[in-house]
């Protein structure tokens, strides 16, 4: 690895010095980055909203996603990866019981999906991350994260990476597969908001306090095809895992990636994870991995948005319910829940996932929980802890950390994602409404427990420590006797271990799955467009109000399933509000009988479909069920771009207030199809019930290459077409 960041490095000079003169001006550091890592040198600049292909350094896969990645990559041959990659169990451990119980259970109920990952990890050259290692983001960091590179993950929160100044990208398993099997993967040049940090973070104040106020200026689409560059003095005040945090719940606001430029903290990290050769040589070109002075200087004059934020004005916030960009400073927060009508009691507190399990996280919360002890405070609700990697709970043990969190009554989790995505078997799950309060990312309406009676609020660890002490949203721990401490950041060194890695074999041996399985199966490829316009489509669903993946393909018991395209389909839309009806309903068995009758379908939604996680079931479903198109007012990026992977056409409102015209019973149709062409619109037709008709201006994104994805029925029906 070292030889490959080692050979980057070497050229990055001459790679930005090229694209700094292509541009005539002085760069971010993201387009730096991007620059960098394009598939072929620029002859010309590319302009931001452009589509560009690039050369991914690595590639991370959950192993939720991993299944339908794996499984495509089988599909496109037997050529071992071409970029480094690994393969991470981390999303199939539910929490119940503590970590070694939940770890022997999910050991025994996964095995034959364990055993397919690894099998094919071995087969195709990736490296494998056993079920307790670690969150995949927290694994990357403490590993393989490095200044400059760039990194796409089947997984929102890849842009993790960016606390260690990486362009952390969330895919879908199709993008990842391109870049495996050494195609370009292609992104359209993210947009710039440039974020200015100035002062200093407050005893109370946490780097997560930084990305939960900006979610609340930004909304949960303001970052959409962006990456976030953050600078300025404020930033050279955080450290790498707090970096890390801010650059992973901008996926919240829609971000592609986000990303801090090089500095002694990210140095301090790396030689404390093992890798002071790496530092050493990211020092020698410290000044191609942070943005150009004069952007420092004149931030507006590069960026397409400038947002400014105070370090030292800013005070704890806690985000929620039901969405991650309601934002609400401590101090205001039992008003507003009191007005709000929001469970004033807090049920339970729950600390760690990808976002918050870091050392430092952890350290925080053992102070809190110190003096608390020392103090004869108890706990108020139960307190649930996972920490992030293997590597971070054995340096956190050695180091005293989770003694006193033990002491206090918390429950210690397995090195997993655990209720983040909804793993957690809640004991006593309340049938009322109710309050938890999480240092998680995403706080959907039944993400974490399958309660929509749950209102899920989301703070730092320490505001979790301090709220599940004292048991109620209107407590405002500013004004208590408590202090976080903020002195320990990182340990002198971490263990130095990799247990749980299990480097590939590069074996022979055939992949083997069971054609009775519930839970994998072999993909067949998708039909080809046949050519023809789409004609007397029925309206599958009309979907009100947010739709989110959890929406389309929800998680929880559904996780099961995410090898098995047929079984998990039964899921789909089960949590999207019908317009007409106000209520959720059996979208699946509505889909396969207008399949069974030969009938096209088309779904209709409101702004950011597909907001949430980058798993392309939720464009691999209705693919599968034979829906032929979504018209939405706006899609969030990486679900618009699975889509289009799998073959299925997505278009956008001209006019968005035309989405009020579709009735339940409306005859559809695109008449135009075969006339699909870049840059030019298409008709949506509606054959009203009382005779009466309208049509409807519909735009859409496709370059060429990806109308022949449609044309050919997905692109890897394209790839297998042009390598056969």
């Amino acid at each position: 690895m070292s030889q490959l960041i080692a050979q980057l490095y070497d050229r990055l000079p001459q790679s930005v010095g090229a694209a700094r003169a292509l541009l005539g001006r002085p760069m971010t550091f993201a387009e730096k980055v991007l620059y960098a890592h394009l598939y072929d040198p620029p002859t010309a600049p590319i302009a931001r909203g452009e589509l560009a292909s690039f050369r991914p350094d690595r590639v991370a896969l959950q192993d939720v996603t991993a299944q339908m990645a794996l499984l495509q990559l089988m599909n496109a041959g037997n050529r071992p990866t071409a970029v480094p990659a690994t393969v991470h169990c981390d999303h199939l451990i539910e929490a119940h019981l503590g970590a070694a119980e939940d770890l022997a259970v999910a050991r025994s109920a996964n095995a034959e999906v364990y055993g397919f990952l690894r099998g094919v990890a071995e087969k195709y050259g990736l490296g494998f991350w056993e079920p307790g290692a670690g969150i995949m983001h927290q694994v990357v960091l403490e590993n393989y994260a490095f200044p400059g590179g760039l990194l796409i993950g089947t997984d929102s929160h890849t842009p993790n990476a960016g606390g260690l100044g990486m362009c952390g990208v969330g895919v879908g398993g199709s993008d990842a597969v391109d870049a495996m099997t050494g195609m370009e993967w292609e992104l359209r040049m993210p947009k710039l908001i440039g974020v200015v940090l100035t002062g200093k973070l407050n005893a109370w104040v946490s780097a997560k306090d930084i990305i939960l106020a900006l979610a609340g200026k930004l909304g949960v689409k303001g970052g959409t095809n962006a990456i976030i560059e953050y600078i300025g003095p404020g930033a050279n005040t955080l450290s790498a895992t707090g970096k890390a945090t801010i650059c992973n719940m901008g996926a919240e606001v829609g971000a592609t990636a986000s990303l801090f430029g090089f500095d002694t903290a990210m140095g301090d990290y790396l030689k404390a994870t093992g890798r002071a050769d790496i530092a050493e040589m990211a020092q020698k070109v410290a000044d191609d991995l942070t943005a150009d002075p004069e952007v420092t200087a004149r931030p507006q004059d590069f960026f397409d948005s400038v947002i400014e934020l105070d370090l030292s004005e800013l005070e704890p916030h806690v985000n929620g319910p039901f969405t991650p960009d309601r934002a609400t400073p401590i101090s205001q927060l039992g008003k507003q829940a009191e007005a709000s009508g929001w469970p004033m009691a807090v049920e339970a507190g729950l600390i760690g996932s990808c976002t918050n399990s870091s050392y430092q996280d952890l350290a925080r919360a053992a102070s809190v929980a110190r003096q608390a002890l020392e103090l004869g405070m108890t706990l108020a609700c139960p307190l649930y802890i996972n920490p992030g990697s293997a590597r971070t709970e054995a340096t956190a043990e050695r180091d005293g950390l989770l003694a006193p969190l033990r002491e206090l009554g918390a429950v210690i989790l397995a090195d997993a994602c655990g209720p983040c995505i909804g793993q957690w078997h809640r004991p006593d799950n309340p049938d009322h409404p109710n309050t938890i309060v999480t240092s998680f990312n995403r706080n959907f309406a039944k993400r974490n427990d399958g309660n929509p009676l749950t209102h899920a609020f989301v703070a730092s660890p320490e505001i979790v420590m301090a709220l599940s002490l004292a048991g109620r949203l209107d407590a405002n721990p500013l004004n208590g006797a408590l202090t976080p401490s903020t002195d320990v950041v990182l340990p002198d060194s971490f263990v130095d271990t990799t247990a749980g890695y299990v480097e590939p074999t590069f074996g022979d041996t055939p992949i083997e799955i069971d054609p009775a399985s519930p839970r994998l199966a072999l993909l067949e490829p998708f039909p080809a467009w046949d050519g023809r316009p789409i004609v007397d489509a029925a309206l599958l669903i009309k979907v009100a109000g947010k739709c989110t993946t959890d929406h389309i393909s929800p998680a929880g018991p559904w996780l099961a399933y995410r090898g098995h395209l047929a079984k998990i389909s039964d899921n789909l839309l089960s949590g999207a509000i019908d317009a007409f009806t106000g209520k959720t309903r059996d979208i699946a068995q509505a889909a396969r009988a207008y399949q069974a009758a030969g009938r096209p379908t088309i779904i209709v939604a409101e702004d950011n479909y597909g907001e949430g996680s980058s798993r392309e079931h939720a464009a691999m479903e209705p693919r599968f069920l034979g829906v032929s198109a979504v018209a939405a007012k706006s899609f969030a990026r990486i679900h618009e771009t699975n889509l289009k992977k799998q073959g299925m056409l997505a278009c956008t409102f001209t006019n968005p207030a035309d989405y009020d015209l579709i009735r339940e019973d409306d005859r559809l149709g695109i008449p135009d199809l075969p006339d699909f062409t870049p840059g030019h619109g298409l008709t949506l037709t509606l054959t009203h019930a009382d005779g009466t008709t309208d049509s409807i201006p519909l735009s859409h994104t496709y370059s060429q290459q990806q109308i022949e994805w449609f044309k050919a029925g997905s692109a890897l029906n394209l790839m297998s077409k042009e390598q056969a």
